[in-house]
């Protein structure tokens, strides 16, 4: 209470609200893919490419929206990826037929714009707050991963109900309360330099570029069609959204701390995005659980993932992150692992993945609160960039395990694939890690040291 009490807490629960209603939308495919499935007659690889589309485009989105935060008041910004994330639920709800596949993967783009709000909401939460609370002021505005539990309650029940297309709307009221808090509430304290309008051409670009991407993939154009396709997917939008980024910005990926700080974000927030827009077609898929059920399972795994990631956060303030993550990747590596080679049963098939969610929790919390220590002048720009890698993540989990069932009929293949590159991702920690301690411990410890972070780390 003290820490909360050290900044403005009206401006934190603006922003967690923010990210909150994001996070739902965002993830809103997830609890009502089985009924798509069954009306577009999809495949389990087409079943993972629907509900991983807003992933991919979340994750592209942000690096070019945290990058717009540099130069522009964060309170404009969360009104605009607000109004553009309440595009899709409007659309379905008003259309007097159901869309085509290719407008649903459109609007699916549109929803990535709910978790772009990761590159906004952060910064802008931290920026009225003490940089010796970040730990714990970050993961409580990321504690709006809350979002899922809302997805996996609200929407297979009004599917039932009124179909999965009405269900959507749903959101609308949800995000026209978020407005309401980022106008009263909301300040970005932050300071703010570069071109605004150069920013927001690359925001727009990266917008259009990937609805014709994803438009083409699905489509089959370019040689871009088929399993090939989805994996080469986040790989050209990434390069477009690092193409349009200022000179200036694009020097940290020369930074090794940058890639590795990349790929363990992939697995803890990728895991927890992925999982969550996964997991009902994984318990439907492999226990033949109901969609009403899967969907309360996957409200109690992100409600577990969500609490504990400002826990992360604060214990990452007094341990430092890089210990933390040392003892939580290993972990979602035998999870992995264990779920790959024992094809549990239900019993055990919930107990492994309340095991990951709780450490995708607390990684996540853990690795944000290194991100304003490591990059104390670029901290909206890297919340993008670290963000988006985890968004990449999450959209290779649905499409992995997608792919991996359409293969060999079962997901074993799959969860292999996600334990090594958990695995790798401790191999980097490792590597890294007496570096890392240098200016990653709490600042009463190194306060002096954190003054030039680069250096250091260099």
């Amino acid at each position: 209470m003290a820490s909360l009490k050290s900044g403005d807490w009206r401006a934190l629960l603006a922003s967690f609200l923010y990210f909150d209603t994001g996070f739902t939308v965002w993830v809103m495919y997830g609890p009502l893919a089985p009924g798509i499935a069954k009306d577009y007659a999809l495949n389990d690889a087409q079943k993972g490419f629907l509900v991983a589309v807003p992933v991919l485009a979340a994750a592209i989105l942000r690096v070019t929206f945290g990058n717009m935060y540099q130069a522009i008041d964060g309170r404009r910004l969360a009104l605009l990826g607000i109004a553009l994330s309440a595009i899709a639920p409007a659309v379905l709800l008003l259309m007097p037929g159901a869309p085509s596949l290719s407008l649903l993967l459109l609007l699916g783009v549109l929803l990535g714009m709910g978790g772009a709000s990761f590159a906004v909401a952060l910064p802008m939460a931290g920026s009225n707050y003490p940089r010796d609370v970040q730990g714990l002021v970050l993961g409580l505005a990321a504690a709006g991963n809350i979002g899922a539990v809302l997805d996996g309650f609200l929407f297979p029940s009004l599917a039932e109900h009124f179909g999965w297309q009405r269900a959507t709307a749903a959101s609308l009221p949800l995000l026209a309360l978020t407005a309401a808090a980022v106008v009263a509430w909301s300040r970005d304290r932050a300071p703010k330099s570069g071109d605004a309008r150069a920013a927001v051409f690359a925001f727009a670009a990266s917008l259009v570029f990937l609805v014709v991407l994803v438009l083409a993939v699905n489509a089959g154009l370019f040689g871009l069609g088929g399993k090939t396709g989805l994996m080469l997917l986040p790989v050209l939008g990434s390069l477009l959204a690092i193409a349009v980024l200022p000179s200036r910005y694009r020097a940290v990926f020369a930074e090794r701390d940058t890639w590795a700080m990349m790929l363990i974000y992939s697995i803890t927030f990728g895991g927890f995005v992925g999982m969550s827009s996964y997991v009902v077609l994984l318990l439907t898929n492999l226990y033949g659980m109901s969609k009403i059920d899967a969907g309360l399972w996957m409200a109690a795994l992100a409600f577990t993932g969500a609490m504990v990631r400002p826990l992360g956060g604060a214990l990452a303030d007094r341990v430092s992150g890089v210990r933390t993550l040392g003892v939580l990747l290993p972990v979602i590596a035998l999870a992995d692992l264990a779920f790959a080679l024992w094809q549990p049963p239900l019993a055990g098939g919930i107990a492994l993945l309340f095991v990951l969610y709780f450490c995708f929790g607390l990684g996540n919390g853990a690795t944000f609160q290194l991100v304003p220590l490591r990059w104390p002048d670029k901290t909206g720009t890297m919340a993008g960039i670290i963000g988006a890698a985890g968004g990449i993540g999450g959209f290779y989990l649905p499409v992995v395990l997608g792919i991996a069932r359409d293969t060999s009929g079962n997901y074993g293949s799959g969860f292999l694939f996600l334990a090594t590159v958990a695995a790798l991702a401790c191999v980097s920690l490792l590597l890294l890690r007496a570096p890392w301690l240098v200016w990653a411990q709490p600042r009463e410890e190194t306060e002096t040291m954190l003054g030039e972070p680069v250096a250091v780390a260099e």
